[in-house]
């Protein structure tokens, strides 16, 4: 009776030694949760200063002592093709203390060869920030009102038109290919470096059309006569002031609709309280007036997704745009470039 009763305790004593220990643990996670963030965040921008990405992490950087009090710490990390800075991104450690800013083009990089990281499952999508419309422009004095001239023309001098677009494979690339062969036509791809370059070749007349999502300077050069939007690769029209009534590709009977967003990403593996506690003070940030008027003036189009819906829209865009750069053709002409 002894000896059961002595074992009793000692079970006893085992199960409180356990429960006691869990408490502590969680006890202590909690303060950690509490604290965070304790220190500034570092978000990477995979591009050189000045450009949409970085304007944009600049602007949260504003609010961001507001909303998570701590600042964020901008860093320019450019370099393939945005890779060389997520690449810091998805290698670092998922404490919330390394954030990256990226877009739809990241998603494209596995598709065209191998990469350091598999983004789609290396990183930790964090929050959609804004939509930048994907619009078809050409210059005023083009006898194209709209959509369907453009393509009535090509259709009658196939190969003579010249589109430019930002980038070799980038997503701006695929929606002028994807135009084309929704439209029946035969168009011609020029690449640049980057949107500006693009818009001065179209201005200097190098070629006749631009796939472009810097909406916010085209509406100068459009508020100037210079140019002509004749359409937008949406699912709706815009709300952008001065696009209002360009119509969308799709209800011009062409199908084709490809939003370009920009979001923060983290290091896969980062804990549920730290994630949540910093997916709440960007939300704070995205929703700040301040912030939402830097972006009107840049032209782009404030989208809010929290974790699960911007999650949702990786993969759905993951395997769209899988699809639409093997109908294009776009991964043997990337393959045919590398050789």
């Amino acid at each position: 009776m002894t000896n059961n009763k002595g074992f009793a305790m000692v079970v006893l004593f085992v199960c409180m030694t356990i429960i006691i220990g869990g408490c502590g643990r969680g006890a202590k996670e909690s303060v950690v949760a509490e604290k965070y963030p304790s220190k500034p965040i570092t978000i990477i921008v995979p591009y050189a200063a000045g450009g949409s990405a970085d304007l944009l992490a600049r602007a949260l950087e504003k609010s961001s002592q507001k909303h998570l009090g701590q600042p964020l710490v901008v860093v320019n990390v450019p370099g393939g093709a945005g890779t060389v800075g997520i690449n810091e991104v998805a290698g670092a450690n998922p404490d919330g203390y390394t954030l990256g800013v990226t877009g739809a083009s990241l998603l494209l990089q596995p598709l065209y060869g191998q990469t350091r990281y598999h983004y789609p499952t290396a990183l930790e999508p964090l929050v959609n920030v804004v939509a930048s419309p994907t619009v078809a422009v050409c210059l005023a004095e083009k006898p194209w009102n709209n959509v369907s001239d453009l393509v009535s023309y090509a259709k009658q001098y196939p190969g003579e038109i010249k589109f430019g677009h930002s980038g070799l494979g980038g997503a701006v690339h695929i929606v002028g290919e994807m135009f084309a062969q929704e439209a029946g036509i035969n168009i011609v791809q020029v690449p640049f470096k980057g949107d500006s370059e693009s818009l001065a070749a179209l201005l200097g007349g190098h070629i006749q059309l631009i796939f472009t999502y810097n909406s916010a300077t085209l509406m100068e050069h459009a508020k100037t006569g210079k140019i002509k939007i004749l359409g937008v690769a949406e699912e709706k029209r815009l709300t952008i002031t001065g696009l209002e009534k360009v119509p969308t590709f799709k209800e011009l009977g062409i199908n084709v609709e490809f939003g370009f967003w920009t979001g923060i990403v983290a290091p896969k593996g980062m804990p549920a309280a730290e994630k949540a506690r910093l997916t709440a003070g960007l939300q704070g940030m995205i929703n700040d007036p301040g912030f939402k008027k830097s972006m009107e003036d840049m032209g782009l189009l404030v989208e809010y997704l929290g974790p699960d819906e911007f999650s949702t829209r990786w993969v759905e865009d993951n395997a769209k745009l899988t699809k639409m750069v093997k109908d294009t053709g776009i991964v043997e002409l990337i393959a045919s470039q590398k050789k």
